[in-house]
């Protein structure tokens, strides 16, 4: 879609694979001046602080997906606002100290499930999917599976993955009798 996404990261080896991902690195300090969206996904606190607030856009968006209401600053940023307003049940608006406003989106809470209005059924649909044929899978294997957590069964995932490919009229390549011999010859 054209959009140009930058990760601000402390990890190491995750701000290497956003590099090599295609994704440009840099610290929040410097992102907060270039971002109009900023979307944190962290499960820690205080990633977006007054700091970074006052640096952002005129009309920048705020959300957070990753851990309760506390990756966005909210304390920060009602002490530096003037005045928020309303907008519709998950967006409002602050006007900040320094005449930009900027807009929350969910009060800061995880924004898949606050402001969403229900996941869209190209998800559902494999999700329901994923959960039939595991539950087949359960009730024919019961007594071969120990009581613990398990990753859904690679044959079941693909099963779901051709019927979707199959309904969206996707068709694959298939490996040819030598490509498949050549592959188990090494795996």
């Amino acid at each position: 879609l054209g959009a140009r996404v930058i990760i601000t990261e402390v990890d190491p080896i995750k701000a290497l694979e956003a590099h090599y991902d295609g994704f440009q690195v840099m610290p929040m300090d410097e992102a907060a001046e270039l971002g109009d969206i900023f979307i944190t996904a962290t499960g820690n606190i205080d990633i977006i602080r007054k700091e970074h607030l006052l640096k952002m856009k005129n009309g920048a968006i705020l959300c957070n997906a990753g851990h309760f209401d506390v990756e966005i600053n909210l304390k920060d940023l009602r002490e530096i606002s003037t005045g928020t307003e309303k907008i519709n049940y998950c967006v409002e608006k602050y006007s900040l100290e320094n005449g930009r406003y900027v807009y929350l989106l969910g009060c800061g809470r995880l924004v898949n499930l606050v402001c969403g209005e229900g996941h869209p059924p190209e998800v559902m649909d494999i999700s329901f999917s994923l959960q039939a044929l595991v539950a087949r899978y359960i009730a024919n294997n019961y007594d071969k599976l120990e009581k613990r957590i398990y990753q859904v069964p690679y044959e079941i995932e693909e099963e779901v993955a051709m019927y979707k490919l199959k309904a969206l009229g996707i068709k694959l390549d298939e490996l040819t009798p030598r490509q498949r011999e050549y592959l188990k010859s090494w795996k």
